[in-house]
Protein backbone atom coordinates (compact mmCIF):
# COMPACT_ATOMS: atom_id res chain seq x y z
CA UNK A 1 0.00 0.00 0.00
CA UNK A 2 1.22 3.26 -0.94
CA UNK A 3 1.09 6.68 0.83
CA UNK A 4 0.79 10.47 -0.26
CA UNK A 5 4.38 10.49 1.01
CA UNK A 6 5.33 8.11 -1.38
CA UNK A 7 4.41 9.80 -3.78
CA UNK A 8 6.42 13.08 -2.93
CA UNK A 9 9.31 10.98 -2.40
CA UNK A 10 9.26 9.38 -5.53
CA UNK A 11 7.97 12.56 -7.79
CA UNK A 12 11.01 15.06 -5.77
CA UNK A 13 13.65 12.11 -6.97
CA UNK A 14 12.91 12.88 -10.02
CA UNK A 15 15.12 15.57 -12.17
CA UNK A 16 13.48 19.00 -12.23
CA UNK A 17 10.34 18.83 -9.88
CA UNK A 18 8.86 21.24 -8.15
CA UNK A 19 6.03 20.53 -5.42
CA UNK A 20 3.49 22.91 -5.72
CA UNK A 21 3.02 25.33 -2.59
CA UNK A 22 -0.56 25.65 -2.26
CA UNK A 23 -1.78 21.52 -3.04
CA UNK A 24 -0.90 18.18 -3.56
CA UNK A 25 0.78 18.80 -6.82
CA UNK A 26 4.04 18.02 -9.02
CA UNK A 27 5.38 19.45 -12.14
CA UNK A 28 8.25 20.06 -13.96
CA UNK A 29 9.94 22.93 -15.90
CA UNK A 30 9.26 22.47 -19.76
CA UNK A 31 9.34 25.36 -22.00
CA UNK A 32 9.60 28.10 -19.68
CA UNK A 33 6.63 26.84 -18.00
CA UNK A 34 5.71 24.42 -15.15
CA UNK A 35 3.70 20.95 -16.37
CA UNK A 36 1.89 19.19 -13.85
CA UNK A 37 2.19 15.21 -14.08
CA UNK A 38 0.95 14.45 -10.43
CA UNK A 39 -1.53 15.96 -8.34
CA UNK A 40 -4.15 15.07 -5.44
CA UNK A 41 -8.00 13.86 -7.63
CA UNK A 42 -10.48 16.69 -6.40
CA UNK A 43 -13.47 14.66 -6.12
CA UNK A 44 -16.93 16.18 -6.50
CA UNK A 45 -18.94 14.94 -3.38
CA UNK A 46 -22.11 17.48 -3.57
CA UNK A 47 -22.66 18.64 -6.99
CA UNK A 48 -23.31 22.51 -5.42
CA UNK A 49 -20.37 22.86 -3.65
CA UNK A 50 -16.54 22.45 -4.70
CA UNK A 51 -14.15 19.56 -4.91
CA UNK A 52 -12.11 18.40 -2.30
CA UNK A 53 -9.25 16.38 -1.96
CA UNK A 54 -9.69 13.26 -1.95
CA UNK A 55 -5.42 11.69 -0.45
CA UNK A 56 -6.30 8.52 -1.27
CA UNK A 57 -5.99 8.94 -5.06
CA UNK A 58 -3.79 10.67 -7.08
CA UNK A 59 -4.32 11.97 -10.56
CA UNK A 60 -1.39 10.89 -12.94
CA UNK A 61 -0.37 12.16 -16.53
CA UNK A 62 -0.33 9.54 -19.44
CA UNK A 63 1.20 9.62 -22.80
CA UNK A 64 -1.95 9.55 -24.30
CA UNK A 65 -5.56 8.51 -24.89
CA UNK A 66 -4.68 4.61 -25.65
CA UNK A 67 -2.11 4.15 -23.04
CA UNK A 68 -4.87 5.66 -20.65
CA UNK A 69 -7.59 3.46 -21.66
CA UNK A 70 -4.84 -0.05 -21.69
CA UNK A 71 -3.95 0.63 -17.93
CA UNK A 72 -7.88 1.58 -17.01
CA UNK A 73 -8.33 -2.00 -18.29
CA UNK A 74 -5.76 -3.30 -16.64
CA UNK A 75 -6.99 -3.44 -13.44
CA UNK A 76 -10.32 -1.31 -12.08
CA UNK A 77 -9.56 -1.64 -8.29
CA UNK A 78 -6.15 0.88 -8.74
CA UNK A 79 -6.98 2.66 -11.80
CA UNK A 80 -10.06 4.65 -12.77
CA UNK A 81 -11.33 8.03 -14.11
CA UNK A 82 -14.37 10.11 -14.27
CA UNK A 83 -16.07 12.41 -16.68
CA UNK A 84 -14.54 15.99 -15.81
CA UNK A 85 -10.76 13.45 -17.17
CA UNK A 86 -13.15 12.38 -20.20
CA UNK A 87 -10.41 13.14 -23.10
CA UNK A 88 -7.52 13.63 -20.99
CA UNK A 89 -4.22 11.36 -20.86
CA UNK A 90 -4.77 11.27 -16.97
CA UNK A 91 -5.41 8.24 -14.92
CA UNK A 92 -6.65 7.92 -10.90
CA UNK A 93 -4.77 5.75 -8.80
CA UNK A 94 -5.69 4.52 -5.32
CA UNK A 95 -2.83 4.19 -3.47
CA UNK A 96 -4.11 1.35 -1.08
CA UNK A 97 -3.71 -0.55 -4.12
CA UNK A 98 -0.74 -0.10 -5.60
CA UNK A 99 2.79 -1.20 -4.22
CA UNK A 100 6.16 1.05 -4.08
CA UNK A 101 7.36 -0.64 -6.79
CA UNK A 102 4.13 0.28 -9.32
CA UNK A 103 3.84 3.42 -7.91
CA UNK A 104 7.58 4.39 -8.44
CA UNK A 105 6.95 3.16 -12.37
CA UNK A 106 3.98 5.15 -12.77
CA UNK A 107 5.07 8.28 -10.96
CA UNK A 108 8.08 8.29 -13.49
CA UNK A 109 5.92 7.79 -16.42
CA UNK A 110 3.87 10.93 -15.56
CA UNK A 111 7.36 12.77 -14.98
CA UNK A 112 8.50 11.45 -18.83
CA UNK A 113 5.13 12.62 -20.79
CA UNK A 114 6.31 16.08 -19.50
CA UNK A 115 9.51 16.19 -18.85
CA UNK A 116 11.60 18.39 -21.39
CA UNK A 117 14.21 15.65 -23.82
CA UNK A 118 16.99 17.13 -21.69
CA UNK A 119 15.94 16.23 -18.29
CA UNK A 120 14.74 12.73 -19.54
CA UNK A 121 18.15 11.87 -21.24
CA UNK A 122 19.61 11.87 -17.83
CA UNK A 123 16.62 9.03 -16.02
CA UNK A 124 18.72 5.91 -15.91
CA UNK A 125 15.55 4.21 -16.71
CA UNK A 126 15.18 5.97 -20.35
CA UNK A 127 19.24 4.34 -21.16
CA UNK A 128 19.72 7.61 -22.53
CA UNK A 129 22.46 9.22 -20.09
CA UNK A 130 24.70 11.66 -21.44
Amino acid sequence: MATQDDVRRIALSLPGVMQAEDRFAFSVLNGGKQKGFAWVWLERIDPKKARVPCANVIVLRVENGLQKEIILASDSRKFFTEPHYNGYPAIMVRLEEVDIEELTELVTEAWACMAPDSLIKTHPEYGKSE
